[in-house]
């Protein structure tokens, strides 16, 4: 019998560059988008780069996460993000709309997270607060007497004399407080909001305060440079983004008071390009010893408790995270079903507030 070695040898050179075309592809860096500013900083520092160099999984980072971007970029099949940073309220109606992979907890270990801190298509990073925020020269130290301690104080312009930042193009966090402040309590906010009637009572109590907004705000960056300049009286945002401008020098102080308490989450594109690889890096972030270190860059919580026990924090840093037991039942817990079911048309209508 003769032996094609000639077959042999091409099918010898073709199984080899299929290998090393696995051995490229294996090694490809995997694409984590987050924010910029001190939250995309802190990440970085307490997250990305040791769990890349103790894993051995390069990772390109960039910023500009966007739930849009990621079902935009799975629409038209052209997806080149593996892993991105969002609200938990984003991931749920990205999620709805069959934008995300499900996440494989078989790979994840969350078995030592916090309560509803991850969903099927997406894993909590950290915790964190929406926050009423003001210049502390103006109104005084939180807790003081002259000090805003409600919604209300944020609407109330007569009391509260002065200029507001609130949110621009994006609902999240901008409709509950416009309830509280006009009188809904906490504990029925959702079921108020899951009426059109009740999304439109909170446009119109943003409408009334509207002449008002001096800024609206569109980053965690710009809350802060906000206040760091001086340049609105009161505004609403994120607790770890005033605390990180308050060490920068700004006049700025909050109340967890009707804050809204929520997380930040990884969510995976449907059709990630480095899905494995992706998921095996969002089990090392998600290991208590990478958030134990977070607070030391932005005063969120870890979604992993075990991080509570090995954190070398003080326990006046620890206290003043939303995740803290003292601050927790002062504030309202945001609802993902809420988001997943109502987000569209509340975005919607609030866009056309922004039109106006």
């Amino acid at each position: 019998m003769k032996t094609n070695t000639k077959g042999i040898k091409l099918g010898a050179l073709i199984a080899a560059s299929l290998f090393n075309v696995g051995q490229i592809q294996a090694a490809d860096p995997i694409t984590v988008v987050s924010w910029g500013g001190s939250y995309g900083k802190a990440q970085d520092a307490a997250l990305f780069t040791d769990a890349s160099r103790n894993s051995g999984i390069a990772i390109n980072r960039e910023s500009g996460a966007s739930m849009s971007k990621t079902c935009l970029q799975v629409e038209s099949g052209s997806v080149s993000w593996d892993l991105v940073i969002t609200g938990s309220g984003g991931s749920a109606s990205a999620a709805a709309k069959g934008c995300l992979e499900k996440i494989d907890y078989d790979v994840v270990d969350v078995s030592n997270f916090l309560p509803g801190m991850y969903t099927d298509y997406c894993v909590g990073t950290d915790v964190f607060a929406t926050v009423m925020a003001w210049n502390t020269d103006k109104y005084g130290q939180p807790g003081s007497s002259t000090a805003p301690k409600t919604w209300a104080d944020f609407w109330n312009v007569k009391k509260f004399p002065g200029t507001r930042a609130y949110r621009a193009n994006n609902v999240d966090g901008a409709l509950e407080p416009a309830l509280m402040a006009d009188g809904v309590p906490a504990d029925k906010v959702y079921e108020v909001l899951s009426t059109k009637a009740g999304k439109q009572r909170a446009i119109d109590k943003i409408r009334e305060l509207k002449p008002h907004i001096a800024v609206f705000w569109g980053s965690g960056a710009q809350q802060a440079q906000l206040m760091k300049d001086g340049e609105v009286d009161m505004i609403t945002g994120w607790n770890g983004r005033f605390d990180n401008a308050k060490k920068d020098g700004a006049k700025v102080g909050y109340t967890f008071n009707q804050a809204m308490y929520d997380f930040d989450c990884m969510a995976m594109p449907k059709g990630a390009p480095n899905k494995v690889t992706a998921m095996k890096f969002l089990a090392e972030i998600s290991k208590a010893e990478y958030q134990a270190n977070l607070p030391f860059h932005i005063t969120y919580g870890p979604t992993n408790k075990k991080a509570y026990e090995i954190t070398t924090a003080s326990k006046e840093l620890i206290e003043s995270l939303p995740s803290h037991p003292k601050n927790v039942p002062l504030m309202l817990p945001v609802s993902l079903d809420f988001y997943a079911q109502h987000r569209t048309e509340a975005l919607e209508m609030y866009m056309e507030l922004m039109s106006e």
